[in-house]
């Protein structure tokens, strides 16, 4: 006789988004030099009838949350913790911008190990362009 499966978190998840009745949620990752343009993208994802997470500290602005280094490295790790997480509850990852540095290629690939779909607004500089299929 077999039992059924338990379901895995990320399954739990999905089912409780579902009966919610919740509208798609998309993340945007990138670096947070092209802020205007994640502002910009998410005007377009919320317009489109999807929940928009994104970065909200641009640290390579001065504010006085980050101006001790120390506190700044600190507040940095905690950033990414919590944009990982934002991953993991989206439904979808767009990334923002022309360039990929190491922090968000990172996040594409988290994004992709846990399946999720990345759209990119400059698909030019998808890691993954260009690789043999």
């Amino acid at each position: 006789m077999s039992y059924p499966q338990p379901l895995t978190p990320e399954e739990k998840l999905a089912d409780a988004k579902q009966q919610l009745n919740l509208p798609g949620i998309v993340v945007i990752c990138g670096s947070t030099r092209f802020m205007t343009e994640m502002t910009e993208a998410d005007l377009r994802e919320t317009k489109a009838g999807r929940i928009v997470v994104k970065p909200a500290c641009d640290m390579k602005s001065p504010h006085a949350l980050w101006s001790d280094p120390v506190e700044a490295e600190a507040l940095k790790r905690r950033l990414d913790d919590l944009h990982r997480a934002k991953i993991r509850l989206a439904d979808e990852v767009l990334v923002v911008g022309e360039y990929i540095g190491d922090s968000t290629r990172a996040e594409i690939a988290y994004a992709r190990s846990l399946g999720k779909p990345v759209r990119f607004t400059h698909p030019e500089v998808d890691p993954a362009a260009g690789r043999p299929g």
